[in-house]
């Protein structure tokens, strides 16, 4: 038998990508001045309005998906005699994971025949996304849910995440970066570079001054680390700034044109923490490139 893929919606896959290759989506939510919201299909969300609103100060907190979510999701694909892949948001950053493991255990009892493998990302947004979007081709060869699994686990080293955000107000209220980071601020124009850590967790590593600096400093990374560009493809999320997501795709395809090259709003509850202004780019090099 083979198996189904599944994810989070903090993978950011756009809704027709996700629909058509059959990869199931379990929903994260988040809540604006005690209004509770279910993350929406990619398609029907107005991204700007709600990147907008943020900067008028509503306070956003978010919620992990539940190991009720998990076991709805996942009980009706074992049942029909399939295992499970669940790419999973990090667990430096969410208690997702940990949801799963929970459910995993609670439904291995009911269904010990089957294979239920979690993978912790150790990103989030397409960082994680790319990985599921990778497991449909270790699925295509035949591989098990658990084989797809140990190849998952090793590329995800692999997985460059970097970003920069405008205001890290967000990130800090959040309880996502540490306190000592509140140095790189937004004086004098100063943009800090961040990334998803070896961890899964958000660290500084850099700052630059102006907004178009921030973004050729990205294409340069990108441009340093990536490995065999033309086999596989290359993510840029934003958050409400679809030029300097444009101008950073034109850099990428000057610098090694991968295979493809995806522009995406930033989901809502993981960008909750970003704001608007917010940009993400990711791609694979090598072991190493998680530590610039």
């Amino acid at each position: 038998m083979g198996f189904q893929i599944f994810t989070d919606s903090a993978a950011n896959l756009p809704t027709p990508f996700a629909k058509e290759h059959n990869i199931g989506v379990l929903r994260l939510s988040y809540c604006i001045e005690g209004k509770s919201y279910e993350c929406p299909d990619s398609e029907d969300f107005d991204y700007a309005a709600y990147y907008r609103a943020m900067m008028d100060g509503p306070v956003i907190t978010t919620s992990q998906v539940t190991p009720g979510q998990y076991v709805e999701q996942l009980e009706p694909v074992l049942a029909a005699g399939e295992d499970v892949l669940f790419v999973c948001l990090s667990s430096g950053i969410s208690g997702c994971y940990a949801s799963g493991c929970m459910a995993r255990d609670q439904l291995l009892e009911k269904y010990p025949q089957r294979q239920i493998v979690l993978v912790d990302s150790a990103g989030a947004g397409l960082g994680e996304g790319l990985l599921a979007v990778k497991a449909l081709e270790y699925q295509a060869q035949g591989l098990t849910a658990r084989e797809a699994g140990e190849k998952l686990n090793a590329l995800l080293v692999r997985m460059c995440q970097i970003f920069s955000v405008d205001d890290l107000m967000y990130l800090k209220k959040g309880g996502r970066l540490s306190g000592a980071s509140a140095l790189f601020g937004s004086v004098l124009n100063i943009k800090p570079l961040l990334k998803g850590s070896a961890e899964g967790k958000i660290v500084p590593f850099g700052k630059v001054r102006g907004r178009k600096a921030l973004l050729n400093r990205l294409a340069e990374i990108y441009k340093e680390r990536v490995v065999d560009p033309q086999e596989q493809i290359v993510a840029i999320s934003h958050c409400d700034c679809p030029e300097d997501a444009q101008y950073l795709k034109e850099r990428i395809l000057a610098a090694h044109a991968p295979k493809e090259v995806w522009v995406v709003n930033h989901e809502p509850v993981t960008g909750s923490y970003l704001g608007k202004g917010g940009i993400t780019l990711f791609f694979l090099g090598d072991e190493n490139v998680r530590n610039i």
